[in-house]
């Protein structure tokens, strides 16, 4: 009889030392209003000590929860009142340092981007935030934002000239190569880096987060700036991997209709896109990529809220996702 097969012994030192693994469920809920994109944030103290912005945030319970998005919607549910619609898994953040309070457990937080085209005022104490309170260089549509010319690149450039710190891994890619790509420093800005271009911010030591974590490389700044509205944890990354999946979605599927009524202007669609994809499209090549994508059709109703001429409204043709593998939005903006 074949001997049975045992459980790999776990050393005495480790089950000592490790901490206490716990699964934490984030929600990065996004809607649009008057052409700006928000995201829901949870009141002051419903995920750690309310002294930063957190998104909608609890843990994992196997015994009540069937499945993880079951969890999420509940804790949303709670927490601000929102029954939430669409829903995608994002990733899962687990660095050690990011998140552990001193002595606790060490939390897995599996990020999650919702979509909504509106929601109640009253949300339990929760509010809607601007999305580009937390990333202002990610917003091109009044041309290049300031504060990369006034404060990230002048920085960035200036790290990529310092030596590597002892703890620092060694990367494939120099530093000023990674710049190039992340931020288009001698390169081509790419909107959907947006994950990359904040990770390359933390591991610079250029936002609060790094100096909240005790990075080594936010004590070499002594004038370290204010990049942007600093999160709770990890929720800023998440936040930064919503924005940079939606961006990516935005060219192959269409789920920008999830932030539009059921019926809108073609005017509203193209704001909506402009909102999240943070550049200016033209008019025309845009509508007509629309209705040649065979994306919309009209209802034959009119709205007068425009000001001026009755404007037509459309609505989502639902056929074309089993027409075409892919029936996005593929524009191209402008860089001013």
């Amino acid at each position: 009889m074949a001997e049975a097969r045992r459980k790999p012994a776990i050393p005495q030192e480790t089950r000592n030392t490790d901490p206490q693994i716990e699964l934490g469920l984030n929600a990065a809920i996004v809607t649009v209003r008057d052409g700006q994109p928000y995201i829901l944030v949870a009141r002051p103290g419903m995920a750690g000590s309310g002294a930063w912005d957190a998104l909608p945030f609890g843990p994992f319970a196997p015994r009540a929860h069937r499945t993880l998005e079951i969890g999420l919607r509940e804790w949303v549910k709670r927490q601000t009142g929102l029954d939430l619609g669409y829903v995608e898994q994002l990733y899962t953040f687990g660095d050690r340092g990011r998140h552990a309070e001193p002595g606790g457990a060490h939390t897995l937080s599996v990020g999650y981007l919702a979509l909504t085209s509106g929601a109640a005022e009253e949300l339990l104490g929760s509010h809607w935030s601007p999305w580009y309170a937390y990333f202002p260089w990610e917003d091109w549509r009044k041309g290049k934002p300031g504060i990369l010319s006034s404060e990230i690149e002048p920085k960035l450039k200036g790290w990529a000239e310092r030596p590597p710190l002892p703890d620092e891994p060694a990367r494939a890619l120099r530093r000023t190569e990674r710049l190039r790509i992340s931020f288009g420093i001698g390169g081509a800005w790419d909107e959907e880096k947006v994950l990359e271009r904040y990770e390359l911010l933390y591991e610079a030591g250029l936002v609060a987060e790094a100096a909240r974590d005790g990075r080594q490389a936010a004590a070499q700044w002594t004038d370290p700036p204010e990049l942007g509205r600093p999160m709770e944890f990890d929720h800023r990354r998440i936040l930064a991997t919503a924005l940079g999946r939606l961006r990516g979605k935005l060219k192959y599927r269409p789920v920008v209709f999830e932030l539009l009524p059921r019926e809108f202007t073609l005017f509203d669609l193209q704001k909506t896109v402009e909102a999240i994809s943070g550049t200016l499209l033209h008019k025309q090549n845009f509508r007509r990529l629309v209705e040649q994508g065979g994306l919309v059709e009209t209802t034959g109703n009119v709205s007068t809220e425009t000001g001026g001429r009755p404007a037509r409204l459309y609505r989502f043709r639902r056929e074309v996702v089993l027409e075409r593998p892919a029936p996005g939005l593929r524009v191209k903006g402008g860089r001013g």
